[in-house]
């Protein structure tokens, strides 16, 4: 599988602050990718450089073998990298239709955005069925589509979502990762996965990266992580049976 998304040795730094620490990792064509972490661990600064939010100190990134590194958010969105914010972060006061077509801004095809929002109409009936109520009416869960159709108005071939699960009630967290199962199965877009919670990450992912404190400290296939017992302590900060016996014995 060839590479889509390379991060090479990349180092970011908020002021003094050490925020990423020399990270490399890739997501290859068609390839759902889990980013792993507990809170402060450096996942969301991971999401906004690729994204063009946050410039590196050190390091390259690439897409599609491109060097954008130093390249702009719109650049990346025209070269074909999306994102589903955390929160979803829809526009509240704008329709459906209206919110779905912001996806497409950097576009200037009318026919192939019009058909585009056919197609998008398809894949998510709700959101057809919703088309001219405002966003900030609907469930979180139709939110929750609604970003993903947002998303997907840019033709990108990577998306990266940024804990698409936060908020949600089980069942609709069961139905969010079954779409996004279903965009990469059907529309062969890749996926980047920023989560926290692992077991719901790596069930539909081949491939995740554990950051803490900045740092890649483990990768691996999906079932290796989930059955490796140092991924507890690497992103959820929990003491090994060792240490705690330590800590007991203490």
């Amino acid at each position: 599988m060839s590479a889509l998304l390379e991060l090479d040795d990349v180092h970011v730094y908020y002021g003094p602050f050490h925020a990423l620490r020399g990270n490399t990792l890739t997501v290859g064509e068609g390839e759902i990718v889990s980013l792993l972490g507990g809170n402060a661990s450096g996942k969301s600064t991971t999401m906004k450089t690729i994204l063009g939010l946050v410039k590196p100190k050190g390091g390259t990134v690439r897409f599609d073998g491109r060097d954008v590194t130093h390249a702009s958010t719109r650049q990346r969105v025209v070269a074909g990298i999306a994102s589903v914010p955390e929160a979803r972060r829809v526009f509240p006061q704008m329709t459906v239709d209206e919110n779905l077509l912001a996806g497409a801004f950097t576009r200037k095809d009318r026919a192939g955005i019009q058909e585009d929002l056919e197609r998008i109409r398809e894949h998510f009936p709700r959101l057809a069925e919703r088309r001219r109520q405002e966003a900030g009416t609907l469930s979180g869960g139709e939110q929750q589509m609604l970003a993903f159709g947002r998303a997907l108005m840019s033709r990108p071939r990577l998306i990266c979502m940024d804990e698409p699960t936060m908020g949600l009630s089980p069942k609709l967290v069961d139905q969010v990762l079954d779409e996004i199962a279903r965009i990469n199965r059907e529309l062969g877009v890749a996926v980047l996965l920023v989560e926290q919670q692992a077991e719901l990450a790596l069930s539909i992912a081949s491939r995740g990266y554990v950051l803490a404190s900045g740092e890649i400290v483990l990768q691996g296939g999906s079932r290796e992580l989930l059955d490796d017992p140092e991924i507890q302590v690497a992103y959820l900060g929990k003491a090994t049976d060792t240490a705690a016996e330590s800590d007991t014995t203490a």
